[in-house]
């Protein structure tokens, strides 16, 4: 379903501040229909796979690495980190490249981004495509320190082993801590273990290669410590503005395509999502979990896309 593997057109990194840096790449036709890919996390990064969702015949597609995710420097640097320094780190992207209006694309964290995006900037978002929707309210937070070990029981019990029984009636504090202690001895296993958490819960069914990566000290060093700093400051916005703020946005197309079985972003938030926005059509995938890469989500999203392509023409 995917198209074939493709190297950037143009890429860079973009001086945000006196301290965060932002890479960014172009990808497919250089005068061709501009989309953004927004990444998952906070703090996960694009994978080069990305690129490939995107026809190259008819996208202009731009990929960049949020603040202190993947390429982008300081890595893993919760200073000057929130939601509204992400929505304005994507206006002066889209500024610097001479973007005018573009197609959005994102999932799991990418879509709160999108969403925020949106409504911060309706008339640059000509449309929006979402995936495993995560709004970042109180419940949805508990549910990923909490509520995932009524699915994954024994990855929950290795996700809290490293936290003294003392220390887990607050959990999220106490990974907290040990993300944000400056010694690697301290961070290093904490940020692993997160890490290996979400990569056990992300598919329907487990992918050794997902644990593996999102394990690994280079992923998990920015994904643990930016989804604890989120996840602690609340994701720096208002309990259910994003819900609250959909007449923003109503006018946009949007395409919502949401896992049966995500066990990560649960479906009851997308239905949400739907019910205050009905003009989006909101699609739920059966067998399917929170991974964009399981092919009945990827199938959906691809023929969004599509659809798009004749919308936008």
């Amino acid at each position: 379903m995917l198209y074939p593997p493709i190297t950037p057109y143009a890429s860079g990194m973009l001086p945000l501040d006196g301290l965060h840096q932002m890479y960014w790449e172009q990808c497919g036709r250089q005068d061709g229909q501009p989309v953004l890919y927004l990444h998952g996390g906070p703090g996960d990064g694009c994978a080069p796979m990305s690129r490939q969702l995107f026809d190259p015949w008819f996208y202009r597609a731009v990929l960049f690495d949020q603040r202190g995710s993947g390429r982008s420097v300081p890595r893993g640097e919760l200073r000057d980190n929130t939601t509204q320094h992400l929505v304005a780190d994507i206006e002066r992207l889209r500024e610097h490249l001479g973007i005018e209006r573009w197609l959005v694309f994102g999932g799991s964290w990418g879509s709160t981004l999108a969403l925020a995006y949106a409504q911060a900037h309706p008339q640059r978002v000509q449309g929006l495509v979402l995936r495993g929707i995560f709004l970042g309210r109180q419940s949805e937070i508990d549910w990923f320190m909490h509520g995932m070990r009524q699915f994954y029981p024994e990855e929950w019990q290795r996700f809290v082993a490293p936290i003294p029984v003392a220390e887990r009636q607050d959990l999220l504090q106490a990974y907290y801590r040990r993300l944000t202690d400056p010694d690697p001895q301290v961070h290093l296993p904490a940020c692993r273990a997160w890490g290996r958490y979400e990569g056990a819960c992300v598919a329907l069914r487990q992918n050794a290669d997902a644990i593996e990566r999102a394990s690994s000290e280079y992923v998990a060093l920015s994904l643990a410590r930016l989804e604890a700093h989120y996840f602690v400051h609340r994701i720096f916005l208002p309990e259910a503005q994003l819900l609250q703020q959909i007449d923003r946005i109503r006018h946009i197309p949007a395409v919502i395509v949401q896992g049966r079985y995500d066990v990560v972003c649960p479906p009851v938030t997308a239905s949400e999502l739907a019910a205050h926005w009905p003009e989006a059509d909101f699609q739920l995938v059966e067998m399917a979990g929170h991974s964009l890469w399981e092919g009945g989500i990827l199938q959906l999203l691809m023929q969004a896309l599509e659809s798009f392509k004749l919308r936008l023409s």
